[in-house]
Order: structure tokens, then sequence, then C-alpha cells
């Protein structure tokens, strides 16, 4: 098989090649803007918005990846296309952009760069397997006992790699369960975030999420409202509780992965009658017609294959 070939600052280069240096500020630092992007069907799906998304954190980060929105988009694609040949006619993967400030020494002024930024750009192949269950069984959502990292200190709709926080939050829910999704509550108690995703609700019938004030601005959230307007659910940003998740009929996360993760426990009690909610079965069917692949079928299909080995 041939290697995987990963773009970095300029170049696309084998994977064993794809290097770094000790002192860039993505290590130094971790002063790394972020995005991820899926295929469906080996076709990237919304791309655009994920580059736009990236613009955005590189803007406010003060960052230069020393490429136009454009043509960043067109090297990206050319990663992916350069990669296809890797993966079975069912499988997908990631697009990952990483984009660091670049060299940076431990001194007075952590801005200062001493080359232009690091762009790192590569595939992965999308493994589904850990998520596949939660599609028909559910999740057991967990509230962590860390916080989200206030907006005050740092703008959650800046996608960056800094993810300390959530990996220790996460791993604070998994003492509670190994198999546990964790919830971000902000400082004030309110719902935030996953490590990775946005949360949502459905109660009265209406599908409820945090507002971007505490949480990422997630591509898949937005998917969420466009599938949501089609299906003539009313969608509400707004404050919310652990009060308001104990009590909803259905509760699910939004990420680029796995695209919908319904959870039927929320801190060990039902989510609604401890079953994947309808809402949440509508929303994967129009999510799954508007990518013509069944979404759900895809993490079985992995599952399956595991088992037939």
């Amino acid at each position: 098989m041939s290697a995987r070939q990963v773009y970095i600052s300029g170049k696309m280069v084998p994977e064993q090649d794809a290097k770094i240096s000790i002192f860039d500020s993505a290590v130094m630092l971790g002063d790394t803007v972020t995005e991820s992007t899926r295929t469906f069907r080996h076709q990237p799906f919304k791309l655009e918005r994920h580059i736009e998304r990236l613009y955005k954190s590189l803007k406010v980060t003060r960052i230069d990846a020393g490429h136009t929105p454009e043509e960043m988009l067109g090297i990206s694609l050319e990663v992916l296309e350069a990669n296809l040949p890797l993966l079975g006619e069912g499988d997908d993967c990631w697009l990952v952009h990483n984009i660091s400030r670049g060299q940076s020494m431990a001194g007075a002024d952590p801005t200062k760069q001493l080359s232009p930024a690091t762009v790192m750009i590569f595939t992965m192949f999308l493994n589904l397997r850990d998520w596949a269950q939660f599609y028909t069984d559910g999740c057991h959502a967990v509230t962590a006992m860390s916080r989200a990292v206030p907006s005050q200190a740092l703008d959650p709709r800046v996608k960056n790699r800094s993810r300390m926080a959530y990996t220790l939050a996460e791993a604070e829910v998994k003492l509670v369960d190994p198999q546990a999704q964790g919830i971000l509550l902000d400082i004030y108690g309110n719902v935030a975030e996953n490590k990775g995703a946005n949360v949502f609700l459905v109660s009265e019938g209406e599908i409820r999420t945090p507002t971007t004030a505490n949480a990422l601005s997630g591509v898949s959230r937005e998917t969420i409202f466009e599938l949501a307007a089609t299906e003539g659910i009313a969608v509400r940003e707004m404050d919310l509780q652990v009060y308001d998740l104990y009590t909803a009929d259905e509760i699910f996360f939004t990420s680029t992965p796995y695209c919908i993760m319904p959870a039927t426990r929320f801190n060990g009690l039902p989510v609604g009658d401890g079953q994947v909610g309808p809402i949440v079965k509508r929303l994967l069917a129009a999510w799954s017609r508007l990518v013509e692949m069944d979404i759900v079928q895809q993490g079985r299909d992995q599952i399956a294959a595991d088992g037939s080995k």
C-alpha cells in the first residue's frame, strides 16, 4: 500500500517524512488553530465552510497562514485526492488542518515568529467503531467536574488545538463510566459543550441548544439547523442548565465524524423513555438523505467487518 501523503508548509511528503521542529509554537505553546472536515462517499462535506471558519480563527489569533482561503481550498483538495486511493469503497476519511504560528523560542514575547506559519494538512481513516453502537443504543452523557474555559479567556469559536482542559474534563467523566460522553458546564452552570461536539436537547417538541457564547459554532451544529428547517422542527438557542438535560425528552451531540450521537442516559438517569428518540431518528435520516449515504449503516459495517475477521 502506498504511503499516506501529507502537506506540510509547501510540500507534499509521505507521512513518515512529515515532521516539525520541537521549537514550533504548536509544540512549545499549543499555539495552533485547527479544522476537521469529513467525507461522505469520498466527497468532502462543507469543506468551504470549514475553511471559512479556519480563516476566522486565524484572524482572531493573528496567524498569517501564507495562503488565501482559495489557495487553502485548492491545496486541501489536492491532499484529499492524493489519499483517496488508500480508502475502501465504503470508507471515508477526515481532512484535518493544523496551522501554527511557526518557530517560537521561549522568551518575553510569545507572539514573535521566527519563521512563516507551519501549515499541516492530512487525511485520516474515519474510524466510527467507538461511536457506532450509540446510534441505536444511545450513549451515557455525564457532566464533568471541571468547567469549560470561559469565553472571557478564550472564545470557543476560535477552534484551536489547546485541548488540555477538555481532555482532563473527559478523564473525569470516564471515572463515572468508561464509555461516558462528557458535557461541560460554563462558570455560571450553563450547559456549554462536549470536548469535541455541540450539545442539543429536545423538549416540548422543540430542539434547544446553547448559544455560541460558550460553545463552538459547529458546522455540524449549523447542519442541524438546516435539517430541522426542512423537517419543520423548531430550533431555539438559549441558556440551558443541568435541570433541562435531566427533564429533556431527547439529548444528542453533533460533531464532524459521527454527525449525530444520541444520549439515552444522563448522569445515570434515563433520558425520556431511555430509548433513542423520534427527533434524533428523523434528523439522522434527513442527514443520510442529504449526503446520499446511510450514516448509521456505515458505522455498523465497520463493526461487522471486525466481527468477520
